[in-house]
């Protein structure tokens, strides 16, 4: 099946590769918002010890999208309508349900472990691309909004250490850009 060939495929880049196929051929929901927020994913996993399987959530981060669209939508159905689209490509039941509870429209419980990683990046990385309707916020706005405001009374069991990683990431990036910017200024 579909489902068995993309999470045999442990490369995310050949993933993306598979997904760019799929959305030739089906017109799939797939743009640059859905790298960027796997790859977010991908980053925080790969600097987090947090048990869960990778490959599967990369895998699920590339396809909960999928029944988006760029025109307007129903927002509380589109999750729900990509579950059941990826039921017919061979996909488990909790696989489905790990990427229709991406956001909480649907109101499953219990939710999957899975699912809180794919909350937090959804969320988050959507604050930090623009929109036709407002520009990118700014990291630390986007993780102030990001708790008290779209997870305000929810129980994300990683939002903590997910905070916590992109502080550290800002710092090493901080640094990065300080060292670059005096290796400039000793050349000149």
């Amino acid at each position: 099946t579909f489902a068995d060939y993309i999470l045999s495929e442990k490369d995310w880049i050949k993933k993306m590769e598979i997904m760019h196929y799929l959305k030739q051929k089906t017109g799939i929901f797939f743009d640059k918002s859905v790298v960027f927020k796997t790859y977010l994913a991908k980053t925080f996993l790969d600097n987090t010890d947090i048990g869960l399987d990778k490959n599967l959530i990369v895998t699920a981060c590339l396809l909960c999208n999928c029944k988006k669209s760029n025109g307007p939508q129903d927002l509380k159905a589109y999750a729900k309508n990509g579950a059941e689209y990826l039921s017919t490509l061979g996909f488990s039941n909790r696989f489905c349900k790990i990427c229709e509870e991406v956001n909480r429209y649907s109101g499953s419980l219990p939710r999957e472990k899975e699912s809180d990683v794919l909350e937090l990046v959804d969320n988050f990385g959507g604050m930090l691309l623009d929109r036709p309707e407002r520009i990118a916020f700014k990291v630390d706005e986007a993780l102030v909004l990001l708790e008290y405001r779209n997870l305000k009374d929810k129980n994300n069991r990683y939002l903590q250490k997910f905070k916590q990683f992109v502080t550290e990431m800002q710092e090493v990036l901080v640094w990065v850009n300080y060292k670059e910017l005096f290796n400039m200024l000793q050349t000149e």
